[in-house]
């Protein structure tokens, strides 16, 4: 599955109401670590059919990173049913995503 872009508009249908588990990436394009950790995020959607993964730019979804406290970039969001369920800040490793999704 495609990474999908995720903004103010269509979160609550895409993450809230989806019936499976999202990973939000929240990012920026002058992010360093959130430019590195692009690939590994887009290997990791087409290799999960079971998971959906949104990438939410921070820089033009100002509301969205305030609602959920963003302060460092990258930062990702699992939601299960609705609700964050697990949160990680930095560069992760493909390991490290599957051992996210698994919590």
């Amino acid at each position: 599955m495609k990474e999908i872009i995720i903004t103010s508009e269509n979160f609550t249908t895409e993450v809230m109401n989806s019936d499976k588990p999202v990973l939000l990436d929240f990012w920026a394009e002058w992010c360093g670590p959130c430019r590195m950790l692009g690939p590994i995020l887009a290997d990791f959607a087409e290799e999960h059919d079971d998971v959906k993964v949104g990438k939410v730019n921070v820089d033009e979804q100002r509301a969205l990173a305030a609602a959920f406290g963003i302060m460092s970039i990258p930062t990702l969001i699992l939601f299960k049913g609705g609700k964050p369920v697990a949160q990680r800040i930095g560069l992760q490793t493909p390991d490290e995503l599957e051992k996210l999704i698994r919590e």
